[in-house]
């Protein structure tokens, strides 16, 4: 897994011990990712290049799967799964998918982080036609820069809870969590605004399990990667 924030490698850690405890779990961490792209304003040519170069190192020590666990990066997976031949996940990627396969029509997805929301938006959007083609879906979406700087679950969901109000998001019928920081926030989020809280980092777990681990067998040692 490749990670730009500290805190999503312990969740994504948490994630896999928990989901799929066969896999030989890398970590590789370039903890000014984030703030670099939010000095730019957004992912520059540098920074795509950047991401390549640790993409580039995991997959030459072998890694057998990838997970990028900064949103703000998920369009560099595009890139990604045309030049190495192995599963490449986008860090929500996989909650989308269960998202869009549920029975919410009306899902909004919430942040801390300004680069986050678009960046989700956009992957949400784009996975529509493949697995929601025919039923109508409205996207909201809620922003707090406060609750990446609450202190504990309770305070971070009273802040996403207050975004959600305050954008009109709050009769959502189900709330997306656009960023694995906020994933201790997931019960007491949910406990808040009365319907289901998704997070990324257990769906991720969950496919690069059945692909590398199907039905249940042993995996050879695989890697994951996050930002």
């Amino acid at each position: 897994m490749i990670h730009a924030v500290p805190a999503a490698h312990r969740i994504a850690e948490e994630a896999f011990a928990r989901e799929f405890p066969q896999a030989t779990v890398w970590n590789v961490l370039d903890d000014r990712l984030l703030n670099d792209a939010r000095g730019a304003g957004g992912l520059t040519g540098p920074l795509r290049r950047r991401m390549l170069r640790l993409i580039g190192h995991v997959m030459d020590g072998g890694a057998q799967a990838l997970l990028l666990t900064c949103s703000s990066y998920g369009e560099v997976v595009d890139t990604a799964r045309a030049l190495w031949d192995v599963p490449v996940l986008k860090s929500d990627e996989a909650m989308f998918k269960a998202a869009l396969a549920g029975p919410y029509r009306r899902i909004a997805v919430v942040a801390s982080t300004p680069p986050a929301v678009p960046a989700a938006v956009a992957q949400l959007e784009a996975l529509v036609p493949a697995v929601r083609p025919d039923r109508p879906l409205d996207i909201v979406t809620a922003l707090s820069e406060e609750a990446g700087a609450a202190d504990g679950a309770e305070a971070t969901a009273r802040h996403l809870a207050d975004a959600l109000h305050a954008a009109g998001s709050a009769d959502a019928d189900a709330v997306l969590l656009a960023q694995y920081s906020l994933t201790p926030a997931r019960d007491a989020l949910a406990g808040l605004v009365g319907v289901p809280v998704l997070d990324g980092a257990g769906a991720a777990a969950r496919e690069l399990r059945g692909l590398l681990a199907p039905e249940g067998r042993s995996a050879s040692p695989a890697a994951a990667v996050a930002p």
